[in-house]
């Protein structure tokens, strides 16, 4: 009997183990969490459900098909549309967007479905599978299993040896790896980032609709069944550690072994409804909990998600408010003067907008991304039904409902103290559905089906029967939450809030109290979610277990960051846009999948502007204004030269360079050539006209104090930043454009800050993404030949920065960049580098050298450029330097 269980569990841990290792390819590729993944494989169970049944393919035939060419081909698509752009969103961003996929992209196949007029599918459509039809039994070691299974099982297999022999063995499997180990150096060493990441969503892709195909005898053709496969399969990717294939593989077969053994042998479970189905939500947790501690942002938040800037900074507060008090007018008049079925929906939105304040709470202000916020609203609806069928009074029974809301909240925020980022979201999500499965389903608690009856709350004058006096009731309630919120940003305990979020290190320092914090800012979004959970079954009359499932919370997340999470009026909008789309399409008869592709396209926005609707409107705004005034100002000249500023007129007195740059290439010409770089990050310029060459067998020494914009410098120079103006010239032609791994594959090699070396792969591997063949490197560096098989993170700091060097003894660049190569070194390192650069300079090779140590950089220089306040101050040869000059440059002083 338990050979039964275990071989049955290996067919079912295969489909998780295959598509969770897709998960875990493409999240350690790109960084980015695809909820999706299970929209991915639905689609491409559709796509061969169709081709078997509507075209009449051969079942092998429609699975290559489908796996092989469609799943890999919307891996692309959706690359190039949307994964992209989010690869540089924050992490909210993420979440949001691939939950519109989730939504949207099922939507998208049925409806093509639909337009075609092809066979019509449902929840009870149960595909063939690939193999024979009707499947053929087969009895090993006296197990009865059937050839689908057989195949699911084998194919799972060849798709784990295939993955890893392409991973491991494999120019490609190696670019993808240094991409996941370090992707800005990945592209400063010549590989291209972007047609990685397609290459690991294609495959990632691929690996989601060979499971979606293998899984769709069992599960049909229901969309929410692939979205719980998701979530099972996570908990694999999440025992891989999200990186780790092979481990994620094996995660995923012990989970359907463990799964089977919990449901054949532990009838004393079912005294608790729903705990043996909950076995992968469990693990998922346990696996978050204990394996993937944040060890970056234990604050929970996301360290891309920066608030955006205030683009109404300026304008008077009576004129950022009177959009707001229109639109306050016009609903109270809607409301007064309506139609009482429409007023009864605009009351709808306004339950949803409540809810959806406690996300405005808990992600707007705190970073962190609670998919939780349905289960509270739940737990304070059912208790608030239990309590007043107790007896209780109905006041009483809605306080205890937000209590225990709360409370729930207070539990939910205890392992959030030790995690953050996305391991918050999914063990958030992992409570939510572990509350829906277990805690819902006790009939004590939730009555059944029946659920709870609720009255009308009554006001002395008017009870909320009446839809206009529940939207005043709503409205007013949400202002006090707005002043609450308000007053939140403004205290004390807010700026501590926005500390802990924005540099959790630093606030710790400060004596500000993290965990505190966090508690805090959860158990508040829990009572908000929670009082709106209660007016959501007061308006209804009624509660059930299954009225606010967790994957509630799942959309409502998405639907209010779209619209702005930051604000109170982006949760008003996101309420009225959820049930204002829907009833808009049933009157106009349309169907019900558009909405949700609607949704989807929403995500699609929101790749490209991460901070909502509110935002990007306010920003729109603010770049016509500045327009207006930039075309208006009578002292404003875009052609002004950058180089007009404190630091270019420091260097002018000072005796800096003046002429244009050399003329490049020929014999004796430079190069390497920035000429008038303007630079920066956002709206802060670093670099105002830079001009600087470098000629062939040169060393070039630039030095400055700390912030004049030398690494900025380097980072322009090799394509890693992008100039706002001048250009870059390589052997004259003009490089500007070019992003940094063409630079790099033209000869621009950048040694950068730190180590240059991919921690995670070994110090061959790490040569391999520069060399085709490391073996002269290991001729003229004995060290790195004993430690070939050593990850690159294990070496020492000089072993480290002999691996950055090695390939351009190899291999020389035609123009070596090196920032600050000395940094942390010990001194007998220091001259083995030095050493390097003086053998690069006789073999021909352009260096520029960023160096604080300027005994060091001199001793090795031709030339020299002195760097102040984004600008070179003064440019010579090295027999020109004296001590004040150097002085001048460090110090700024004359």
């Amino acid at each position: 009997m338990i050979l039964q269980y275990v071989l049955s569990g290996l067919v079912t841990g295969a489909v998780f183990a295959i598509m969770g290792s897709g998960l875990t390819l493409s999240y350690a590729a790109t960084g980015v969490f695809n909820f999706a993944h299970g929209a991915v494989g639905f689609l491409a169970a559709l796509v061969f459900y169709e081709l078997t049944a509507a075209a009449g393919l051969p079942a092998w035939l429609s699975a290559l098909v489908a796996a092989g060419l469609f799943a890999p081909a919307l891996g692309y698509l959706l690359h190039r549309a949307m994964f992209r752009g989010l690869a540089q969103a924050g992490e909210t961003a993420q979440i949001v967007a691939t939950i519109g996929l989730t939504i949207a992209l099922p939507a998208l196949g049925l409806l093509a479905v639909e337009l075609a007029g092809l066979p019509a599918t449902d929840a009870t459509s149960l595909p063939r599978g690939v193999g024979p039809h009707p499947a053929q039994a087969f009895d090993p070691l006296g197990v009865r299993l059937d050839s689908d299974q057989l195949i699911t099982f084998a194919f799972s297999a060849v798709a784990a040896a295939g993955l890893w022999a392409f991973l491991r063995h494999t120019p490609y499997g190696l670019r993808m790896r240094a991409c996941v180990d370090r992707r800005r150096l990945a592209t400063l060493r010549g590989i291209d980032a972007d047609a990685t990441s397609a290459l690991a969503w294609m495959l990632g892709s691929g690996l989601a609709g060979l499971a979606g195909v293998l899984a769709a005898p069992v599960l049909g053709l229901d969309a929410t069944a692939y979205t719980v496969l998701l979530f099972a399969s996570a908990t694999a990717a999440v025992f891989g550690r999200l990186r780790s294939i092979p481990w994620t593989f094996a995660a995923g077969l012990a989970l359907g072994v463990v799964q089977n053994l919990v449901a054949g042998y532990t009838d004393f479970l079912e005294e608790v409804t729903g705990l043996r189905t909950a076995v992968p939500v469990i693990l998922l947790f346990a696996g978050l909990l204990l394996l993937n501690r944040s060890r970056e942002r234990v604050a929970g938040s996301a360290a891309e998600d920066v608030p955006p800037p205030d683009h109404l900074a300026g304008v008077p507060a009576w004129r950022r408010r009177l959009p707001w008090a229109a639109g306050l007018a016009a609903l109270a008049a809607f409301a007064l003067l309506g139609p009482e079925y429409y007023v009864g929906v605009a009351a709808q939105g306004l339950v949803l907008a409540l809810i959806f304040c406690s996300f405005v709470v808990v992600t707007g202000i705190g970073g962190m991304v609670n998919l939780a916020q349905a289960a509270f609203a739940a737990m304070a609806a059912l208790t608030c039904g239990w309590a007043f069928a107790s007896g209780l009074p109905f006041v009483v029974a809605i306080l205890l409902g937000v209590a225990a809301a709360g409370a729930v909240g207070l539990v939910v925020a205890l392992p959030a103290l030790r995690l953050g980022g996305r391991v918050l979201t999914l063990a958030t999500l992992a409570l939510a559905l572990l509350a829906d499965q277990v805690l819902f389903q006790v009939d004590a608690f939730s009555n059944g089906t029946i659920g709870w009856a609720l009255p009308a709350l009554g006001l002395g004058f008017a009870d909320t029967s009446d839809p206009r006096v529940r939207v005043a009731v709503l409205l007013a309630l949400i202002g006090l939450v707005a002043l609450l919120v308000r007053n939140l940003e403004r205290s004390a305990s807010g700026r501590a809030v926005l500390a802990v979020r924005s540099a959790p290190a630093a606030a710790v320092t400060s004596g500000l109290s993290a965990p505190r914090a966090k508690i805090v800012l959860f158990v508040l979004a829990s009572g908000i979610a929670g009082l709106g959970g209660v007016l959501f079954a007061i308006s209804k009359g009624s509660v059930t277990a299954t009225d606010l499932p967790a994957f509630a919370g799942f959309v409502w997340l998405a639907v209010v960051v779209l619209q702005g999470v930051r604000r109170i009026g982006g949760a008003v909008l996101g309420g009225l846009v959820a049930v204002a789309v829907p009833e808009l399409l049933a009157t106009w008869d349309v169907s019900a999948h558009v909405g949700s592709i609607l949704f989807g396209a929403g995500g699609m926005i929101l790749a490209r502007h991460p901070d909502g609707v509110l935002t990007q409107l306010a920003e729109a705004r603010h770049r016509r204004r500045a327009r207006r005034l930039s075309a208006t100002s009578p002292g404003a000249s875009p052609g002004a030269s950058p180089a007009a500023s404190p630091a270019a007129s420091f260097g002018a007195s000072f005796g800096a360079s003046s002429g244009r740059p050399s003329a490049p290439g020929g014999p004796g010409g430079p190069l390497f050539v920035l000429e008038d770089v303007v630079a920066g990050y956002a709206d802060c310029t670093v670099l105002r006209g830079v001009r600087l060459e470098v000629r062939p067998g040169e060393v070039v020494a630039l030095l400055g104090a700390n912030g004049a914009g030398k690494s900025t410098t380097c980072a322009v120079a090799a394509g890693d930043l992008p100039v706002t103006g001048g250009r870059v010239l390589l052997d004259g032609v003009d490089v500007t454009a070019w992003p940094a791994h063409r630079r790099a594959r033209a000869g621009v090699l950048l040694a950068p800050e730190g180590r240059g070396v991919f921690p995670g792969l070994t110090v061959e591997e790490n040569l391999r993404t520069w060399l085709e063949d490391p073996e002269p490197v290991y001729r003229r560096l004995p060290q790195l030949a004993a430690r070939r098989t050593v990850a690159a993170g294990a070496l020492s700091g000089g072993e480290q920065q002999l691996l950055t060097l090695a390939p351009a003894l190899v291999r020389p660049p035609r123009v070596l960049i090196a920032d600050e190569p000395s940094l942390g070194l010990a001194p007998l390192v220091v001259r083995q580098v030095f050493d390097v650069f003086a053998e690069l300079r006789d073999r021909g090779v352009a260096l520029l050298l960023v160096e604080e140590k300027a005994t060091e950089a001199l001793a090795v220089a031709d030339r020299v450029a002195f760097m102040r306040l984004g600008a070179v101050t003064w440019t010579g040869p090295r027999s020109e330097v004296d001590g004040d000059r150097l002085t001048a440059a460090y110090l700024g002083v004359r």
